[in-house]
C-alpha cells in the first residue's frame, strides 16, 4: 500500500545501518500523523480503500509529498479528493497572483492563529519557487502592497463582521501598491482557506512530519519509550489509552442514543407545529448571545513564539477580548447576502473555476453522510450536520430565516459547544482533552467529519463578510 517513506519499516531499518557509519539519524518526534488519533486507524484506511490510495498516490506525485493533512483526510475520500482539487488550484495553476504572493499569504493567515506547522510547510514551498528569504524575518521585511494586506487578515481570522468596504478601497486605492479586483478575490480565498485549514490542524492534533521543523529529535529514544513530547500532549502508551477508553465508554453509554432520541422527538415538532417568524428570530439571537458567552478551552493566554508572530502584526487582537467587553455581533441575513445567490457568481466573476471548486467543496462538507451514528446505521444525519454548521454560522452573527435555532441546544451538548468555539475562535487551544469530551462514543473518522464541517463553515462565513464587503465597493 502506499505510505509515505517515513512511516515505512523498511526505512528504519535503513537508519539504523546508516548509524553504524556514525551518521546522526533523525528520528519522528510524534506517534504518527495525529496526537489525537492513534496511527494504525489513520494507516489502515489507505490500505482497505483503494480510492483513498490512488488520492494519495495522485497528491505525491503533484506535491511529492504527502502531508499529515491528507492522511488523517484520508478518512473521506470524496472530500479530500475535492480539497486536494481546490487547493492545488489556488497554489499552482494560473491566476492573479504570482506563486510567492500565494505562499506568503498562507504563511500570513496560518500564524494568526500560531499555527507553527502550516507556516513551516509554506515557508519551505515560499523559498521553493524562489521567494525572498527577507521577507520572512517579518511582516516589515515584505512589500508595501503585503503590509497592506495585514489589517485584512486580522479582521477576518478574528471579527470579520468589522470588516467594511473602507477597508476593502483602502487595498483597491493605494496608488503604486494597489491591488486589484481580481488579486484581492485570490488573496481573499487564499486567508480564509488557510485561517479554517489552521482550524482544522489544531482541531484533529495534526503533528509536524519527520523532515519538518519540530517533527523529528537526535536524541535517542529513552528506555522508558517515552519522549518528552509525548507526555506533554498526552499521548502515552496504547493500553494505557485503551483502559481509560473502556472506563469512558460505560461511563457515556447511551450517549448516541439520547442523542438520536433527540433527533426523533425534533422531527415531530417540527411536523406538527412551526414557530412564528418573531420567535424564530428571538431564538437566533438568543442563541447567537449565549455562543459569545461560551469560553473557549481553559482561555488561558497563548503567547505566540517569535518564530510565528513576525509574520502578522497585533498580535493581542483576537476573538475574545471583544466578547468580554460585550461588544455586539450584528446579524448577517443570508437572505440578503448568501454564498449560493451573491459570493459564488462574485468568486466565478473574477477568478475563474475557483467558485465552483469552493462551492463543490462547500456542499461535499455538508452533505457528506455514511448514514452512521458510532454503532449505529441507516440513520439520517442531516439535522445533526446541519445544528452544527448553523451553530457556528450563528456564532459569526449569520442568520437563516427558515431555521429553528432551538434545535441546536437540543442537540450540541456544552462540552461539545467548547471544542466547536475553541477550534473555529482560537483553534491554538484546542487540546487532546477536549477532542476526547465530546462525542464519546464516536468514531474518530465522525470526528474528522466534524472537523471538516467546522473548516468549511468557518471558511464560508468569513467569505460571506469579505465578499459581501467587496460588493458594497462595487456598487
Amino acid at each position: 500500500s502506499f505510505i509515505p517513506p517515513a512511516l515505512r519499516g523498511a526505512e528504519g531499518q535503513k537508519r539504523s545501518r546508516q548509524s553504524d557509519f556514525g551518521v546522526r539519524i533523525p528520528r519522528p518526534l510524534g506517534n504518527g500523523p495525529s496526537r489525537f488519533i492513534p496511527e494504525k486507524e489513520i494507516l489502515q484506511v489507505s490500505k482497505v480503500d483503494p480510492r483513498t490510495q490512488s488520492i494519495f498516490e495522485d497528491a505525491f506525485a503533484a506535491l511529492g509529498r504527502l502531508d499529515n493533512i491528507s492522511l488523517v483526510m484520508g478518512f473521506h475520500p470524496q472530500y479530500l479528493e475535492s480539497f486536494l482539487r481546490t487547493q492545488h488550484y489556488l497554489l499552482q495553476m494560473d491566476g492573479p497572483l504570482s506563486l510567492h504572493y500565494r505562499h506568503y499569504i498562507g504563511i500570513m493567515a496560518a500564524a494568526r492563529h500560531q499555527c507553527s506547522y502550516l507556516v513551516n510547510l509554506h515557508v519551505n514551498d515560499f523559498l521553493q519557487v524562489g521567494g525572498d528569504s527577507k521577507w520572512l524575518n517579518g511582516l516589515d521585511g515584505a512589500p508595501q502592497k503585503l503590509q497592506a494586506l495585514g489589517e485584512l487578515n486580522k479582521i477576518l481570522a478574528h471579527r470579520p463582521w468589522l470588516l467594511t468596504k473602507a477597508h476593502i478601497e483602502h487595498l483597491l486605492k493605494a496608488e503604486e501598491h494597489s491591488w486589484s479586483l481580481a488579486e484581492l478575490i485570490h488573496a481573499v480565498v487564499l486567508l480564509t482557506h488557510y485561517h479554517s485549514l489552521a482550524s482544522f490542524t489544531f482541531g484533529c492534533g495534526i503533528t509536524p512530519e519527520i523532515h519538518s521543523d519540530g517533527g523529528h529529535t537526535f536524541r535517542p529514544p529513552s528506555l522508558s519509550q517515552y519522549c518528552v513530547c509525548d507526555i506533554a500532549n498526552g499521548n502515552g502508551h496504547g493500553h494505557l489509552e485503551e483502559r481509560r477508553g473502556n472506563h469512558q465508554v460505560s461511563e457515556v453509554s447511551g450517549e448516541v442514543e439520547v442523542l438520536m432520541e433527540r433527533m426523533k422527538q425534533l422531527q415531530e415538532c417540527r411536523d406538527e407545529e412551526e414557530a412564528s417568524q418573531e420567535e424564530m428570530a428571538t431564538r437566533f439571537e438568543r442563541e447567537k448571545t449565549e455562543s459569545m458567552l461560551v469560553a473557549t478551552a481553559e482561555d488561558e493566554e497563548c503567547v505566540p513564539s517569535r518564530d510565528v508572530s513576525r509574520h502578522f502584526e497585533d498580535p493581542s487582537y483576537g476573538y475574545k477580548d471583544f466578547s468580554r467587553r460585550g461588544e455586539h455581533v450584528p446579524t448577517f441575513r443570508v437572505q440578503d447576502y448568501s454564498w449560493e445567490d451573491h459570493g459564488y457568481s462574485l468568486v466565478n466573476r473574477l477568478y475563474p473555476d475557483v467558485g465552483q471548486l469552493l462551492d463543490e467543496k462547500f456542499q461535499m462538507a455538508y452533505n457528506l453522510t455514511y448514514n452512521t451514528m458510532a454503532m449505529h446505521k441507516d440513520v439520517d444525519t442531516t439535522m445533526l450536520r446541519r445544528a452544527i454548521w448553523n451553530y457556528i454560522h450563528c456564532m459569526f452573527g449569520i442568520r437563516y430565516d427558515d431555521y429553528d435555532y432551538g434545535e441546536i441546544n437540543q442537540l450540541l451538548d456544552r462540552s461539545f459547544k467548547v471544542y466547536i468555539k475553541t477550534m473555529v475562535c482560537s483553534p491554538e487551544k484546542t487540546t487532546k482533552r477536549m477532542y476526547e469530551s465530546f462525542w464519546r462514543q464516536f468514531q474518530h473518522s465522525e470526528k474528522v467529519h466534524v472537523n471538516l464541517l467546522l473548516m468549511e463553515a468557518r471558511m464560508q462565513a468569513e467569505l460571506l463578510y469579505a465578499l459581501r464587503a467587496i460588493t458594497r465597493y462595487m456598487t
